[in-house]
């Protein structure tokens, strides 16, 4: 029992952080006006997948738990990987992607729409850090987010609870 009730403490957790996380991103964009690149928004897309994982660890029996969890953490560390890559690339260490630009909205419907656009969208490059926090680009607090809640759910996914009525074998 006590197992079961770790697991969904940690499902909870996941679930939780993953959404507050994405929040703060979806703030920042919506209410500050940061807008993201490529690497940003693909950033985004384990938390998106550790949110409803998270969920499933919660409501479900043990083994389902623990896969969903496994599956969190290995997405989890995709992420942090990822976020890993995009801070590098923003101090230097490694070009970016040369393909990055921003993710600004929607494509425009009429041609003045459009032009009008061109002179109001500001392109976001990968390499260059929109927010430092604590010296620590954005970029680089999302692969410390995700290392940590991989290691939280992947720790949780392996660890198994034995169980306390089960007789104990000594050789």
């Amino acid at each position: 029992m006590a197992g079961a009730l770790r697991l969904k403490t940690v499902g909870l957790w996941i679930a939780l952080a993953a959404a507050a996380t994405v929040g703060a991103a979806l703030v920042l964009q919506y209410v500050y006006g940061y807008a993201p690149c490529k690497l940003c928004l693909t950033e985004r897309l384990p938390y998106y997948a550790a949110v409803p994982l998270g969920l499933v660890a919660l409501f479900a029996p043990p083994w389902l738990s623990r896969l969903a969890l496994g599956l969190a953490a290995l997405g989890l560390l995709y992420g942090a990987g990822i976020g890993a890559y995009h801070a590098g690339a923003e101090w230097g260490f490694w070009p970016g992607p040369a393909d990055c630009g921003g993710g600004t909205g929607a494509n425009p419907a009429a041609m003045s729409d459009f032009r009008s656009a061109l002179q109001t969208t500001r392109v976001v490059d990968c390499s260059t850090a929109a927010l430092r926090v604590l010296g620590i680009s954005l970029a680089g607090w999302s692969a410390l987010v995700s290392l940590v809640l991989a290691s939280l759910a992947g720790t949780a996914a392996l660890h198994r609870q034995r169980d306390a009525s089960a007789p104990t074998v000594r050789t």
